[in-house]
């Protein structure tokens, strides 16, 4: 009998009973494949669960879908992280898609999840996907002014992905947008990271005109309450058109849906303090 444990904070913990275990050691990290009881296939970087087989709908539906909605008509769709491919999946369900990039460091990532996540990856051969193996924060170095929507897929802020959680990156990230452009962050949970998720939004404010904070409920993820920011320049996040709930009709998704869109916003107390 296997059990695996990710220590979620130095006091609690989640811990899953496993079938199989296969470890991959990396250029950048150590990537477990396990095959859960509860959950299915699960994907953990460094200790860290990333996805699994039964609840990744919730965070890859939550991340893309309220930033391609809010966008009047988006074409070109960045995805920073995400080697999983569940992102890239949610984007191409919007038909104005012609372009979707998917930036991420680790190539083993990628391999793997094709291999053993397929209902996640499926979507990383569309011949619409451009996979660039690099560095995100030097990747947008070289483009300015061409995504419509940029989605950070990102892992925790530990170690070199802490950058990627600072007001220089968001720059990097408004800068590489065009008019109209929208970023969408997974910004940790305001439950068990206070200090990163109070950091990585108040970092967002600090370089976008207008943003929102929304929260999800993802079981496998710390305290299981998950945040989301969305931020732009020239998009008013907080207000709605009624175009928004047009595009929401045709899309086949099983957590995201016209009643999470029209409270998107609708967030707690003591998560709208920490935020001031």
């Amino acid at each position: 009998m296997i059990w695996f444990t990710e220590y979620q904070t130095p006091n609690t913990g989640l811990t899953v009973k496993v079938k199989e275990a296969k470890t991959v050691k990396s250029k950048y990290q150590e990537i477990l494949i396990l095959d859960t009881y509860e959950y299915g296939k699960m994907l953990v970087l460094d200790g860290a669960v990333q996805t699994t087989e039964r609840d990744e709908f919730i965070y890859h539906e939550m991340l893309a879908h309220p930033a391609l909605i809010k966008h009047p008509n988006p074409e070109r769709v960045l995805v920073i992280g995400g080697g999983d491919g569940g992102t890239i999946r949610e984007v191409l369900k919007h038909p104005s898609v012609k372009e979707a990039h998917l930036c991420e460091i680790d190539e083993e990532v990628i391999k793997i999840s094709k291999e053993y996540l397929p209902t996640i990856s499926c979507e990383l051969n569309n011949p619409k996907v451009q996979v660039f193996v690099e560095d995100g924060n030097k990747f947008l170095d070289e483009r300015k002014s061409y995504y419509d929507v940029i989605l950070l897929d990102l892992s925790d802020p530990v170690g070199p992905a802490e950058a990627l959680f600072k007001r220089e990156f968001y720059t990097k990230v408004k800068n590489a947008l065009r008019e109209n452009g929208i970023m969408a962050a997974q910004t940790e949970s305001p439950f068990l990271q206070e200090l990163y998720f109070k950091t990585a939004v108040n970092e967002i404010k600090q370089v976008f005109k207008y943003f929102g904070t929304y929260l999800a409920f993802i079981p496998t993820y710390p305290a299981g309450m998950w945040s989301f920011t969305l931020a732009s320049d020239d998009v008013d996040i907080l207000k709605y058109e009624e175009s928004e709930f047009d595009k929401i009709k045709d899309l086949k998704t099983k957590y995201f849906c016209d009643k999470i869109y029209t409270s998107l916003f609708s967030i707690p107390k003591f998560v709208s303090d920490l935020i001031k």
